[in-house]
This record gives C-alpha cells, sequence and structure tokens, in this order.
C-alpha cells in the first residue's frame, strides 16, 4: 500500500465504495506519494473490481491529487490524510489538513504566474467541496469516472468558474 498507507477496501458495513487512505508527510515528496497512490488504486479498481476508469480520469484524478496535497502541504502544517474512493459513477478525492482556512479560487489572471492550482481543479472536476472539520479542514473534488462533456457554455459544476 505505500508509506503511511492506512487501508483500502470497504468504508463501513454495507458500503459497496472501494478506497483508500494514506496519512502523507514530509516534503515535496509526499505529492508524488500521493499521485502513485491514486493511479494504483485506480488501476486496481479496474482490474479487480471491474471499475469503467478511463485513462482520462486516471490523468484527471493524479492533477487534482497533486494540486490539492501541494495546497495543502503548502498552507497547513503537520500531515495531510488522502483518500480516494470510487463509488456511484465518480471518483472521489478528500484531502484532510489542519489549517480551518477555506481556499478560495482567485480571479483569473493570465498575467499571474503560479497560484492556479485551484483554478486549475474546478475546471475539470464534477464537484468541489471545502468544508471545516473539528481540526482543520476537508476538501472534496468528485471526477466522473466515464467522459463527462463540459456543456456548451457551462461549467461541469454548474457555477460560472
Amino acid at each position: 500500500m505505500g508509506p503511511g498507507a492506512l487501508g483500502e477496501g470497504p468504508t463501513a458495513p454495507g458500503d459497496d465504495s472501494l478506497h483508500v487512505t494514506a496519512a502523507l508527510e514530509g516534503g515535496g515528496a509526499c505529492i508524488a506519494v500521493g499521485r502513485d497512490l491514486a493511479a494504483d488504486f485506480l488501476t486496481r479498481a479496474r482490474a479487480v473490481h471491474g471499475v469503467p476508469v478511463t485513462a482520462r480520469t486516471v490523468d484527471l484524478t493524479q492533477l487534482v491529487v497533486s494540486e490539492l496535497v501541494t495546497n495543502a502541504r503548502k498552507y497547513a502544517p503537520g500531515p495531510v490524510l488522502l483518500e480516494v474512493r470510487v463509488a456511484e459513477g465518480v471518483v472521489e478525492v478528500n484531502v484532510w489538513d489542519s489549517d480551518p482556512v477555506l481556499p478560495v479560487a482567485r480571479a483569473a489572471d493570465p498575467g499571474r504566474v503560479g497560484q492556479h492550482g485551484l483554478e486549475i481543479v474546478l475546471a475539470v472536476v464534477r464537484e468541489f467541496d471545502a468544508r471545516r472539520e473539528p481540526v482543520g479542514k476537508r476538501v472534496t473534488a468528485r471526477i466522473a469516472l466515464e467522459e463527462d462533456p463540459v456543456p456548451a457554455g457551462g461549467s461541469r459544476t454548474g457555477r460560472p468558474w
């Protein structure tokens, strides 16, 4: 399961979702560990459980994991908890960290260098949510398992970003 991995399998009795959870600690290497964990998990979900995971979904999930874990490592002290779950036609990526400040997408600025991570995540996910927890926050992004094209003139989330 890899360094810091906590578990894999159904999340609760009667829950038919698959998941993997890992505590990510250390420097920038934990970002690559998170990406690899997500890709390996989705590959196993496809091979062992027949989950219809496309190569595009794996790529998008790795991108989302990378951006969310990067932000957590950048702005929150302490470890980051990553969970990747497959259920109800989506890949759900949950990232917990110790900072209670919720992320906010910045206004588009083509001249700005960096700080586009949340904009990127919002552009590729079906749903996005950030909530304060008793300690810190949890950020959740849901990515379609199968192709989910953006409707003409709209976004996947129905939000204007």
